[in-house]
């Protein structure tokens, strides 16, 4: 669970941007949405091979 400690004279906006902020480093966005449906272990497989092969190509890249 993410949480983000008010300071003292923190604003509601900046809280808020700090908490945004956190959630999308912790990367739980990007996982509900990956949760939301289910997903075939076919089509699971192959996006994990399409991840690797872009993070070959990156670094090959280099």
């Amino acid at each position: 669970m993410t949480q983000v400690i008010a300071g003292s004279n923190e604003s509601f906006d900046n809280l808020l941007r700090r908490f945004n902020k956190k959630v999308q480093q912790d990367g739980i966005l990007s996982e509900m949405r990956r949760r939301e449906f289910f997903e075939k272990p076919s089509v699971k497989r192959k996006r994990k091979e399409a991840a690797r092969r872009r993070k070959t190509d990156r670094t090959a890249a280099r």
